[in-house]
């Protein structure tokens, strides 16, 4: 089962804010794009700033915004918790783009268990705010039952160990 999700593009060529390209990946809701199509940096806080010099020797103060912000934060709440199993990765699950996101793949096919992916190539502002949501810098990243598993080697030594098959056998029945 996959459910239809529009990715918007978060690049775009004006800085004037207009409806974004869309695209669609195995799941998918509306993602917000960073402001004017930047990634957005720096500070967890949204209302931080950090003291920069500039040429007349002024000072002057810049606001640092996270890449996780408040609307991708509820959307991520909601795809992480749509399905009981929700793989961000590289690729798709049927044309993985990275060789630990198809060892992932690969386990929980192995398992029969039913997953959902979503491609993290295919938006940037979703890449760099799932890093922040999950406090986990690399890519695949797995959600059993709406909460952060873990990355390919932690998910294989799970599976080594036959944790992994029986907490996607709660998983599944409950």
């Amino acid at each position: 089962m996959s459910l239809a999700i529009t990715v918007p593009s978060v690049f775009r060529t004006s800085p004037c804010p207009r409806a974004a390209e869309s695209r669609t990946t195995d799941v998918s809701l509306s993602l917000p794009t960073a402001h004017f199509g930047r990634a957005l940096r720096c500070s967890t806080i949204p209302n931080s700033s950090i003291v920069t010099g500039n040429r007349a020797g002024r000072l002057r103060s810049i606001r640092c915004l996270s890449a996780l912000d408040p609307n991708l934060k509820a959307t991520l709440d909601k795809v992480v918790t749509s399905q009981k199993i929700v793989l961000f990765m590289k690729g798709t699950k049927d044309f993985p783009q990275c060789g630990f996101s198809n060892t992932v793949v690969q386990i929980l096919r192995s398992l029969n268990s039913p997953f959902e992916t979503i491609n993290i190539l295919e938006n940037e502002a979703l890449r760099q705010g799932l890093k922040e949501y999950s406090s986990w810098p690399t890519f695949p990243q797995l959600y059993i039952d709406g909460e952060f598993f873990g990355g390919c080697d932690i998910t294989v030594e799970a599976y080594k160990s036959g944790e992994l098959q029986e907490l996607l056998e709660r998983t599944i029945c409950s």
